[in-house]
C-alpha cells in the first residue's frame, strides 16, 4: 500500500521523512517538484508533479492519500480516496463538506482521519486524557461545575517588536482573524465577532511561570461532545483559543483595523509585506506553547485541576511547528494503515491505547511536556 503525501509545505516535512525513514512506500506529490526535492530528495526519488488527475490515476485501493494543501483541497482529495477505495489523513478542521462525506466513506470502508495535526490534534489528545482522568477519579460528581481551557500558540522564542513571527502560511493566519467564535464563560455562551474583543490572560505553569494573551478561537461548543462531556455536566467554562505573547494585541492593531474588510487581493498584500518583516531566520528557533486543563469546582472548592503543558522550541530537527503538526499526522497514517481507526470521517482518537502511544512519541519531539496536578 502507498502513502500519497500530497504537500511539502512549511509544516509538512518532518512527518513526511519520518515515513519514508521508517520504510513505507510513499509517492511525494507537489506543485513545484524541485521544493519537494529540496525536502526529501536525499531519501526518495519517488516525487511527482502534483494535479488532481495524475493522483486520481495512481491511488489504488487500500492506499492512503495525506493532503498537507490548503484546505480547499481537502474535501475534493477525500472524495478521490472513497472513489478509489482507499482513506485519507489531514491536520485540519472537519468542515461541513467532509462531515457530508461521512456515509460515503463508511459505505466505502474508508478512513478519513481529520484533526491530527497539533491544534486540532495533540489538543484533543491531552483532552481526551484528561476527561478520562477526571472520569476515574474519586472526585467525579454530576454535580462539579468544570472549566475547560486549550490554548495553544506558536510564537517566536525569542520575542520581536512585532510579538510574533510566521511558521505557517500568513494569509491563513490573517484569515483566522476573520473568523467568529462562540464559547462558554461563566455558565453563558459567549459569542464574540472578532478575537481581539474577546482577549484575557493566562497563567501558564510553565518553569519559570509565564503570562500569555489568549482569545477564543472557532466554535468551541461542538467540542464538549467530541471529548466526551456528558450533556448533564455543569459548564462553567469551555473555550479552545489562541495564545500569543504578551503585547502582541497592541503590536498588531493596525492590522485589526484592515483585515475586517480587506479583499482577497489585499490579504494576500498585506501577508507577503508581512512574512517579510517577520519571517523566521534560517536556523532561528521558533516556539509552540500548548496548555490544555480540565478544573472541578464542587461548592466553591477546587477539588479536581489537572492540566496538560508542552513546551517546544526549534532545534537542530528543524522548527517546533513542523515537528508537531506532521509528524502526528505520520502517526495517524500507522494507524490507519494498521486498521486501528474506524471507517468514516474522524478526528484525533480518543482511544486510550493511541492516545498513550501517540503522547508517548510527541514525549519526543517537545522539550518539555507534562501533567501537572494543580491540587498536588
Amino acid at each position: 500500500m502507498t502513502i500519497h503525501w500530497c504537500g511539502t509545505g512549511l509544516s509538512s516535512v518532518p512527518g513526511l521523512r519520518r515515513l519514508v525513514q521508517d520504510g513505507h512506500a510513499v509517492a511525494v506529490w507537489n506543485r513545484t517538484v524541485e521544493k519537494a526535492q529540496a525536502a526529501v530528495g536525499d531519501l526518495t526519488r519517488d516525487i511527482r508533479a502534483f494535479s488532481p488527475e495524475a493522483l486520481a490515476g495512481a491511488v489504488q485501493p487500500g492506499d492512503v492519500i495525506v493532503s498537507m494543501l490548503p484546505g480547499d483541497w481537502h474535501v475534493p482529495l477525500a472524495q478521490t480516496a472513497i472513489d478509489a477505495g482507499a482513506h485519507f489523513v489531514s491536520s485540519s478542521y472537519v468542515s461541513p463538506e467532509m462531515r457530508a462525506l461521512d456515509g460515503a466513506a463508511r459505505a466505502a470502508d474508508a478512513r478519513l482521519v481529520n484533526e491530527v495535526g497539533l491544534d486540532p490534534g495533540i489538543d484533543h489528545l491531552m483532552a481526551h486524557d484528561l476527561v478520562a482522568a477526571y472520569r476515574a477519579s474519586p472526585a467525579f460528581d454530576t454535580d462539579n461545575a468544570l472549566s475547560f481551557t486549550s490554548y495553544c500558540g506558536g510564537v517566536p522564542k525569542a520575542a520581536n517588536a512585532f510579538r510574533y513571527k510566521f511558521s505557517w502560511a500568513p494569509v491563513g493566519v490573517l484569515k483566522a482573524l476573520r473568523s467568529p467564535s462562540r464559547s462558554i464563560r461563566h455558565f453563558a455562551e459567549l459569542n464574540v465577532a472578532r478575537p481581539w474583543d474577546a482577549l484575557t490572560r493566562y497563567d501558564a505553569p510553565l518553569d519559570p511561570p509565564e503570562s500569555f494573551e489568549v482569545y477564543p478561537n472557532r466554535d468551541s461548543l461542538p467540542f464538549m461532545a467530541e471529548y466526551g462531556f456528558d450533556p448533564e455536566w455543569k459548564v462553567a467554562d469551555f473555550v479552545r483559543g489562541t495564545l500569543r505573547l504578551n503585547g502582541w494585541a497592541e503590536a498588531w492593531a493596525d492590522i485589526f483595523a484592515e483585515v475586517g474588510t480587506a479583499s482577497d487581493a489585499r490579504l494576500q498584500e498585506l501577508a507577503d509585506q508581512l512574512l517579510a518583516e517577520n519571517a523566521y531566520a534560517e536556523g532561528e528557533a521558533d516556539r509552540v506553547v500548548l496548555c490544555v486543563a480540565l478544573k472541578a469546582v464542587r461548592g466553591g472548592e477546587t477539588v479536581w485541576h489537572q492540566e496538560w503543558v508542552m513546551d517546544a522550541w526549534g532545534d537542530a530537527r528543524g522548527t517546533a511547528m513542523a515537528r508537531l503538526v506532521s509528524v502526528p499526522v505520520s502517526l495517524a497514517v500507522e494507524a490507519v494503515l494498521a486498521h486501528e481507526i474506524g471507517a468514516g470521517v474522524s478526528a484525533a482518537p480518543s482511544d486510550p491505547k493511541l492516545v498513550r502511544r501517540w503522547m508517548d512519541e510527541v514525549q519526543t519531539l517537545a522539550q518539555r511536556l507534562n501533567r501537572v496536578d494543580h491540587l498536588g
